[in-house]
C-alpha cells in the first residue's frame, strides 16, 4: 500500500478492476480512499461470467452514485472499445498515465492486454501472478501502470470470504475449499439456483478414493474451477442496492 501511494503520484487516472461477480466484496476500500482525488474509472471485468441483469443493475447503481463504471470481458475483447472511448474522454493532457488497481485475480492484466490488443501483461486465473508494478505503453497518448493485487489485511465478513474464494481472490493455501463450496451451495439453494452439492459433484466427476469413498477435497478445487469458468451458468454473487 505504501508503494501504491507513491505510484499514484505518477498518474492522472485510476482504473479499478473488479470481478463483475462480486462488485461489492471485490473492492478494496483502502484503494478508493487513496485515489479519492484522482479521476477514477471502475471496470467490471468478466461480465461474460456474471448475470447480465445483475451487471446492468450494478452499473445503474454506480451511475446513481456518481461513479464512472463500464462492464468488460477482456478475454473476448468485448467492451474494450467502450473502455478505450471512456479512457479517451478522461484525457486531460497530451499523454495520459493511468494506474490499474484491484484485489488479486480481479482481471487487471487481462484488461491491460485487451487495451493493448496484445499480450503484454502476464495473466492467469489465480491470485498473486502480478508481483511488481510495470509500465506499458498502450498507444502514443496512453501509458498504463499494472500493479500487484492488494487485499485488506483481514476480510471480516464470512460472506465476503467465501465469495472472494470462489472468485480465486485468495491463494489456495488460505482457505478451505470444501467449506467454501458448502457455503456457495447453501447460498445458491437459498435463492433458487440449481447447482450440485459437493458429494454429487464428486460422484459425477469420478472423484473417488479407494474403498469407494468420495474424494471431496480434490473435488472441491475442481468445483471452484468449473464455477469460475462459467460451467454452472452466469452468476453474480451480490445484488446491487435498490
Amino acid at each position: 500500500m505504501r508503494r501504491l501511494k507513491d505510484d499514484l503520484r505518477l498518474t492522472q487516472v485510476v482504473i479499478e478492476v473488479v470481478d463483475a461477480r462480486v462488485p461489492m466484496s471485490g473492492r478494496n476500500p483502502a484503494l478508493a480512499a487513496m485515489a479519492s482525488r484522482k479521476t477514477r474509472l471502475l471496470v467490471l471485468e468478466r461480465e461474460d461470467l456474471a448475470d447480465p441483469n445483475a451487471t446492468a443493475a450494478w452499473l445503474a447503481h454506480f451511475e446513481r452514485s456518481g461513479q464512472l463504471a463500464v462492464a468488460a470481458d477482456g478475454k473476448s475483447r468485448r467492451g474494450m472499445v467502450r473502455l478505450r472511448e471512456t479512457l479517451a474522454g478522461l484525457a486531460t493532457r497530451r499523454t495520459v498515465r493511468a494506474i490499474v488497481v484491484g484485489i488479486p485475480n480481479a482481471g487487471k492484466s487481462t484488461v491491460i492486454n485487451a487495451l493493448a490488443q496484445r499480450n503484454v501483461a502476464r495473466a492467469e486465473d489465480r491470485a498473486g501472478v502480478t508481483r511488481a508494478a510495470q509500465w506499458f505503453r498502450i498507444e502514443a497518448a496512453l501509458e498504463v501502470l499494472d500493479t500487484a493485487g492488494i487485499l485488506v489485511p483481514k476480510v471480516d465478513s464470512d460472506e465476503a470470504q467465501w465469495k472472494l474464494a470462489m472468485c480465486s481472490a485468495f491463494p489456495r493455501a488460505r482457505f478451505d475449499a470444501e467449506d467454501v463450496v458448502g457455503r456457495f451451495h447453501a447460498w445458491a439453494e437459498a435463492i433458487g439456483k440449481k447447482v450440485p452439492d459437493l458429494a454429487t459433484f464428486a460422484a459425477e466427476r469420478g472423484f473417488v478414493r479407494r474403498g469407494n469413498i468420495p474424494d471431496t477435497h480434490n473435488a472441491a478445487w475442481s468445483y471452484i474451477k468449473e464455477w469460475s469458468d462459467g460451467r454452472f451458468g452466469r452468476m453474480t454473487l451480490e445484488l446491487a442496492p435498490s
